[in-house]
């Protein structure tokens, strides 16, 4: 989405078979299962890193259902969308969260999840319901990955920040731009999309090998381009991050406001608007959830109004609820993309892999 993640990266992995993982837990599937803790009444939620909450949100919730919920988190997106798969058949838990629009062909067509029509979808926006013929799949969330700039290093050398993908390859703007690494980073792989929907198949080598002469500097994820080489973070501030650009998310100004001690009254931090990428991330029932009905009603809480208004700021990302309500600090510091660049599911399915490889030969060569 996944989205700034409040102190991790979110990762990506393209490929299977990357690891072998031995099957946990037992299946079965018609809800009067034992849980993969051994309990019918709770209910286990597998997810990323970053899947984050108020304690009494979910408190809020286990005390109106009945239902104890496990949090399983697995590592980066990729990571735990590849674990997920793998272990299909003797899933870790009943509900996975996190996979997103990059790479949820690969979890459909792996067969990972079950259909479920959440009780509350009728109220969630229709453009971001990709599975909405069979339901496999609950839209959560939306963000958007865009480049992000050092307000302090543009102001300080008298140079406008870019705005668009064009402007990045600019000489005036050479050696300036830290990115991730499309093969292992959600945000590095929503960037590269970003370029191919841009500039198309036959334009987006051209634009990278423009961006590389450029002096594009490539690193393995979100957490080292935006905390350690990025100059306008805090993290990046204190680790010597000389990179006044990188790829991160619309959303990351209001974390640098919302979260420095004291508060700065703007944000030190800005987004190149036309440079975005919107990112949808999923909840899904697994195919061989043991508690499958303890697993539709913790999707249906994913999408209520009270769980939608308390994860603007444990994600920093956007609700898909009509309706609900985003704090007044979160929109004044990181509004969402206006138009930001999307792909459709099935060209990201039939080119993805082929972008990512053709990508690493000519960028990370």
């Amino acid at each position: 989405m996944g989205t700034i993640k409040k102190a991790t990266a979110v990762g990506t992995v393209v490929g299977l078979g990357l690891v072998t993982l031995a099957a946990c837990g037992s299946s079965g599937s018609d809800g009067s299962g034992s849980g993969r803790s051994g309990d019918s009444r709770t209910v286990t939620l597998v997810g990323h890193d970053s899947f984050a909450y108020s304690k009494e949100v979910l408190a809020a919730f286990e005390k109106e259902s009945g239902y104890k919920v496990r949090v399983l988190k697995d590592g980066d997106a990729g990571q735990a969308v590849n674990k997920a798969i793998l272990t299909k058949d003797n899933p870790q838990g009943d509900v996975f969260f996190g996979v997103d629009n990059t790479l949820l062909s690969r979890a459909l067509d792996n067969g990972l999840f079950q259909p479920y029509e959440a009780k509350g979808l009728t109220d969630v926006a229709e453009d971001v319901q990709l599975d909405k013929d069979e339901h496999r799949v609950t839209p959560v969330d939306t963000g958007d990955v865009c480049v992000n700039y050092d307000k302090e290093y543009f102001e300080d050398h008298g140079l406008e920040p870019p705005e668009s993908f064009a402007d990045l390859v600019k000489p005036a703007y050479k050696d300036l731009l830290v990115t991730e690494n499309a093969s292992t980073s959600s945000p590095g792989l929503g960037f590269l999309l970003g370029t191919a929907a841009e500039y198309g198949d036959g334009g987006w080598q051209d634009y990278w090998k423009k961006l590389e002469a450029n002096g594009v500097k490539v690193v393995d994820g979100w957490e080292q381009a935006y905390n350690e080489e990025f100059s306008g973070s805090a993290g990046g501030r204190k680790a010597g991050g000389d990179r006044p650009l990188v790829v991160s998310y619309a959303s990351s100004p209001p974390a640098e406001v919302i979260y420095a001690d004291p508060q700065p009254k703007a944000a030190p931090t800005g987004v190149a608007a036309g440079t975005c990428f919107r990112q949808i991330e999923f909840a899904g029932l697994l195919s061989n959830a043991s508690n499958v009905k303890g697993g539709k009603a913790l999707i249906d809480f994913l999408i209520s109004k009270r769980f939608q208004e308390d994860m603007p700021l444990n994600m920093f990302v956007y609700p898909v609820l009509e309706g609900a309500k985003v704090p007044e600090a979160f929109t004044e510091y990181g509004p969402a993309a206006k138009d930001p660049e999307t792909l459709e599911p099935a060209r990201i399915a039939e080119h993805r892999d082929q972008w990512v490889k053709a990508w690493t030969s000519l960028v990370l060569k």
